[in-house]
C-alpha cells in the first residue's frame, strides 16, 4: 500500500538551500555542448535546457558542473541530453501517471546543474539512476502524484515554526516522486526554488517541471538522516546505500528495514541495467 510507503520518507528539518534560478526560457538554444569538441573563449553552447558561454578554452568539461562555463540563462528549442533519454525513461516507468512527464524533468535541471553531471560518464549515469529509483520506489513506479491516505495529512504540518501552516494543516502532505512533505521542507525548498511553496504547496501536484524540482533540491542539497547529500553521495563514492541512508536513515538502514533496503538495490540495479551502466560497489547501508 501506499501509505505504507510514503511512511518511510522521513523528511527532517531542512537546512539552508542552495539559491536555484527559475527564469522562464526565452531565448533560442545554440548547438548542444559535445563532450569531444573543443571550443575558444566566448564560445557558445546549449546544455540541459541552458545556453552557456565558455570564458576560456575548453574540451570535455560540462557546462554546469565546471567553473569555465557562465551560465546565460534558459533557452527553447534545444535538444535534450540529459544522460538518460526519453526512451530510457519510458523504459524505467511504463504504467507512470501521465502528470511525470519526461520534458518535466528536463525542465526541473536548470535548477541544480550539478546533477547527473558530474565526473565520469558511468557517475553521471548512476546518480541519475540512483535519484530514479527512489522516485520509483517512493511514488510505485510513478503512479502517484499524492499521498493516498488522506489521514495522515495534518501530521506533515510543524506548528513550532515560525511561519506556520498557512495554507492550512493537512495541505503539506507528500507530493511527487518522491512524496516530498512537512511544511518546513515547504518552505525551504521554495525559497531555493524562488517560490512560493509554504503557501501554495499544491503546485507540487500541479506542475511537473516544479515536482522534479523539489526532489532535486532534497537530492542536491540535504543530509536528512544521514551525513552527506545523496548528490555527493553518488559522485564522492560513498555508492547508492549512503542516499537510502540520506533519505530514511535508521528507518531503513543499520538493520532498519532490511526488505526495503533489499527492494530498493534490486530497483536501482534494474535502472541501471536500462541504461547499460554497471551499479557500482557500496549498494546497501
Amino acid at each position: 500500500m501506499l501509505s505504507a510507503v510514503v511512511a518511510t520518507a522521513a523528511f527532517l528539518p531542512a537546512s539552508s538551500a542552495s539559491a536555484a534560478t527559475t527564469a522562464a526560457a526565452s531565448a533560442q538554444c545554440a548547438p548542444v555542448w559535445d563532450s569531444s569538441t573543443a571550443y575558444s573563449a566566448g564560445g557558445t553552447v546549449s546544455h540541459h535546457g541552458r545556453n552557456w558561454a565558455a570564458k576560456w578554452w575548453t574540451r570535455n568539461e560540462n557546462p554546469g558542473a565546471t567553473t569555465v562555463w557562465a551560465d546565460q540563462g534558459a533557452c527553447t528549442g534545444g535538444v535534450p541530453d540529459f544522460v538518460i533519454s526519453e526512451a530510457q525513461f519510458d523504459a524505467i516507468f511504463p504504467d507512470r501517471n501521465p502528470f511525470y512527464t519526461y520534458q518535466g524533468l528536463i525542465d526541473a535541471l536548470h535548477a541544480y546543474p550539478r546533477f547527473a553531471n558530474t565526473g565520469t560518464p558511468a557517475t553521471r549515469a548512476r546518480e541519475a539512476a540512483a535519484f530514479l529509483t527512489h522516485a520509483d520506489f517512493e511514488s510505485v513506479g510513478l503512479r502517484y502524484v499524492k499521498e493516498i491516505n488522506e489521514a495522515n495529512y495534518w501530521r506533515k504540518c510543524d506548528y513550532s515554526r515560525p511561519y506556520g501552516c498557512p495554507a492550512g494543516r493537512t495541505a503539506y502532505y507528500g507530493r511527487g516522486p518522491i512524496m516530498f512533505s512537512w511544511n518546513f521542507n515547504y518552505k525551504a525548498a521554495g525559497d531555493a526554488l524562488g517560490l512560493d511553496l509554504l503557501n501554495t504547496p499544491w503546485l507540487v501536484e500541479q506542475d511537473p517541471a516544479i515536482a522534479w524540482q523539489t526532489a532535486l533540491w532534497y537530492w542536491n542539497t540535504q543530509n536528512g538522516p544521514g551525513t552527506m547529500t545523496s548528490h555527493d553521495a553518488m559522485v564522492g563514492g560513498a555508492g547508492f546505500g549512503e542516499t537510502i541512508r540520506s533519505l530514511n536513515g535508521a528507518l531503513e538502514c543499520d538493520g532498519g528495514n532490511p526488505a526495503s533496503v533489499a527492494a530498493r538495490v534490486a530497483a536501482y540495479e534494474r535502472i541501471t541495467a536500462v541504461l547499460g551502466t554497471p551499479p557500482g560497489s557500496r549498494l546497501s547501508c
